[in-house]
């Protein structure tokens, strides 16, 4: 289906924009440059840190940077929240990792449409995490969708995609800062075919949709019967936030970044058992191949190189890690 826009000519678009963490920053900015951002909604300023002192939201910072107002309800379905935008009549109303699913009382209030930027290549990775789940799946290829919302998770019809590979040493941390610039150029690209009246709608084939939960720590806990490659992928996935966790003498233990040293079907050594302790990290057996443990970080305690780790806990050979 194509969507024209005749009667918005060379007219500033009146956008309404949604978003909350850094990864909506790039958008929020490129919007601000090139057409009229009236409001910004955002969540609400939350404690933070170990002092629990009271943070700001990263777009919230970014708007008041650029001067546009900045509006911060609880629930984006409360009446307040939803006659604060109506007021604004925006043309356009732009969603990026805002955090709620969007009424149709919201989604009923822009001339044109509510557009959403997700950072998966739709179907695939609907939902709250999409790229890490990407990294940890060990896709080798992920990117950014621009969708038509609608009442569904991520499941509107899609206007504009852009494709990045994923690196092998790329982890969710790196990937949401390309991520993140690449779903700000695809909106303004989109916004500009759009100007042009040719932008067209795809439905999603709902049959190949994935989902991507959102996470949690018990997300992160390492199973050492699964393949070297596979638990290497969920470190890069997990990272910074929920992290890849082992348990070392009852206590908790961050795998912050690891090597896949062999991939053989048969370890000498059963799943989590320590084959070798060295300079270099330590080598630990999976269900089929070896992993090299190169940087980690213990229950309370701070960042340090696998070989510090294991020198401070007398770690040897045969241990387990469970």
């Amino acid at each position: 289906m194509s969507l024209t826009s005749p009667e918005i000519g060379a007219d500033l678009l009146r956008i309404v924009f949604m978003g909350t963490p850094e990864f909506a920053v790039p958008s929020l900015t490129a919007l601000a440059a090139t057409e009229d951002v009236t409001l910004v909604m955002c969540n609400p300023d939350r404690p933070a840190g170990r002092g629990r002192v009271m943070a700001s939201p990263p777009v919230k910072n970014e708007a008041v940077r650029l001067g546009i107002p900045v509006f911060q309800p609880e629930k984006a379905r409360a009446p307040d929240a939803v006659a604060r935008v109506a007021a604004e009549a925006p043309d356009l109303i732009v969603v990026v990792a805002y955090g709620h699913i969007l009424p149709k009382s919201v989604l009923d209030i822009p001339r044109t449409m509510c557009v959403n930027v997700h950072a998966s290549i739709l179907p695939k990775y609907r939902g709250a995490a999409p790229i890490n789940w990407a990294v940890a799946n060990g896709e080798k290829e992920t990117g950014v969708t621009i969708m038509k919302m609608d009442e569904g998770m991520d499941t509107g019809p899609i206007l504009h995609m852009r494709g990045m590979p994923v690196g092998d040493e790329d982890t969710a941390e790196t990937m949401f800062g390309k991520l993140a610039v690449l779903g700000a150029e695809a909106l303004v690209e989109t916004l500009k075919i759009f100007r042009e009246g040719a932008l067209a709608s795809t439905p999603q084939d709902n049959a190949a949709a994935t989902y991507a939960p959102m996470l949690k720590k018990e997300h992160g806990k390492i199973d050492w019967r699964s393949p070297a490659r596979k638990i290497r992928d969920l470190v890069r996935g997990m990272t910074p936030w929920p992290s890849a966790t082992a348990v070392h003498g009852g206590r908790t233990l961050k795998v912050l970044s690891c090597a896949v040293v062999s991939e053989d079907a048969a370890p000498a050594g059963e799943p989590g058992e320590i084959l070798a302790v060295g300079r270099e990290g330590v080598s630990v057996a999976c269900g089929s191949g070896v992993l090299l443990l190169a940087a980690v970080q213990p229950e309370g305690g701070k960042a340090m190189d696998a070989w510090a780790y294991a020198q401070g806990r007398r770690l040897e050979k045969r241990e387990r890690l469970s």
